[in-house]
């Protein structure tokens, strides 16, 4: 995990770890936009396997939101197109146009996010000069809090909030819902994750941090699996049997988990189906 710093793609951080490792075999989960900091999962080597099958549909972040004017992306990085006066908004008229953006919302992204359009990302749209507006689609926001007293700077008001959110809520949306619903307009200028899944700020480490240690890996693969998944130990027969895709005895559980061997060492990611468990992923060479 990398504590991503503002001013990067999750390209960029990608990179950089391949240089810091020496491999190429580095990839990433969890895009962040080049303003946000935060969580940004990162697979080194055998750990690259298990980014497809890591279930990251919760996120939280902290952020501020800047009422008093609306930008053509909905952050602080795009074009302004209108402002107003923010400075007289109260707090409990805050907390109050908070409450409809809570819950089970239908949220229309931002019209610069890299959802497709016709095979081509709606951002990509945006720069060539179309006027694209995505339609609104389900999303879950289950914290959407103010953590301090709104900041009054000149006519803006600054708000820092928390977001506890599902999979593909855009928090600049809620920013730009937010300002509009007072009749401000507003924008996000400033977003850390905290939380993607199981994985949080206390697992990442900064890039200077990263380079400077002796082994790059900062969660061994095990327990990367273990705060993820559900685990098993396997014997060594089980898990000489997972090396060659065999299946093994099932556990009864409904969802992926990982199979560690009596040493604690990564083996395969197994599913449950018909009395048996069935590798569909392994760590281990055959034998």
């Amino acid at each position: 995990m990398v504590d991503k710093p503002s001013g990067m793609t999750s390209h960029d951080v990608v990179g950089k770890v391949r240089r810091i490792a020496g491999t190429r075999r580095v990839g990433h989960a969890g895009t962040l936009d080049p303003m946000a900091t935060g969580v940004l999962v990162i697979g080194v080597e055998r750990a690259t396997k298990l980014l497809n099958h890591l279930v990251l549909s919760d996120k939280s972040y902290l952020a501020t939101i800047r009422l008093g004017a609306a930008t053509s992306t909905d952050d602080a990085e795009g074009e302004l197109r209108y402002t107003a006066d923010a400075s007289a908004v109260g707090t409990a008229e805050i907390e109050a146009a908070m409450l409809p953006l809570t819950g089970e919302i239908m949220q229309r992204p931002s019209s610069v996010s890299a959802i497709k359009v016709a095979g081509q990302r709606a951002y990509d749209r945006v720069r060539a000069g179309e006027l694209v507006e995505l339609a609104a689609r389900p999303v879950t926001v289950s914290r959407f809090e103010l953590i301090a007293e709104p900041l009054a700077r000149g006519s803006f008001l600054d708000l820092d909030v928390v977001v506890d959110c599902s999979s593909g809520t855009y928090v600049r949306a809620l920013a730009r819902d937010l300002g509009q619903a007072l009749g401000t307009g507003g924008h996000l200028v400033a977003l850390r994750r905290r939380r993607v899944g199981p994985f949080t700020l206390a697992e990442a480490v900064t890039l200077e941090a990263l380079a400077e240690l002796a082994d790059p890996i900062v969660l061994p693969l095990p327990d990367a699996i273990a705060l993820a998944m559900p685990v098993r130990t396997v014997s060594a027969d089980e898990a000489r049997e997972l090396s060659f895709g065999r299946t093994i005895g099932e556990r009864g559980l409904t969802v992926t988990y990982g199979a560690l061997d009596e040493e604690g060492a990564a083996v395969a990611l197994l599913q449950d189906s018909g009395g048996r468990a069935r590798p569909v992923l392994g760590f281990t060479p055959a034998g």
